[in-house]
């Protein structure tokens, strides 16, 4: 919740500094994705009867944490520019150090692995299957509102388009 408050909070500021919200259509399924894992997770867990494999619980309670600090670090990079919306401030300037030195959207790698992690911590693996499938399709839907937004800036194109979308290296 306290995410939810900060990212009003920094749209509205944006807003007044000359950012424009974008219409995301699809932002309900982004939404709704994350909500359909951690109840999935819930239900799998009590109603299957998941139990949890010490080996694996810590593992993934270690990828969890690790994600959730990348998060973090997105939000602290990003300071007054991060939102759970779309919004073009690229107008405001381009963000290009912490996580942003090595790829282009870090956040969705950290929520990613977050979504993924923790319904394994309990071994809810049907529930961190779907939800990835659906989570990858669900950014499909999310970036291809949010690059071209970012694309448009000639500023973002010559400083970001040679750094990988997610992961380094991989690509």
């Amino acid at each position: 919740m306290a995410e939810l408050v900060l990212s009003r909070h920094n749209q509205v500021r944006l807003l007044q500094r000359g950012a424009r919200q974008v219409r995301e259509p699809d932002f309900c399924y982004m939404v709704a994705t994350h909500v359909a894992i951690l109840g999935g997770a819930a239900f799998e867990v009590i109603f299957l009867r998941r139990a949890i494999i010490p080996l694996l619980a810590a593992a993934m309670c270690g990828l969890f944490l690790a994600a959730n600090a990348m998060r973090w670090w997105v939000i602290q990079t990003l300071r007054s520019y991060w939102t759970v919306r779309v919004m073009d401030a690229t107008n405001l300037g381009i963000v290009t150090h912490g996580p942003f030195r090595f790829v282009r959207h870090p956040n969705y790698v950290a929520v990613f692995f977050e979504m993924l992690a923790l319904p394994l911590i309990h071994t809810a693996w049907i529930t961190a299957l779907l939800g990835s499938m659906i989570h990858v399709w669900a950014l499909y839907r999310r970036l291809a509102v949010e690059e071209p937004v970012l694309m448009a800036n000639k500023l973002y194109v010559e400083t970001m388009v040679h750094k990988p979308r997610f992961l380094p290296g991989l690509f």
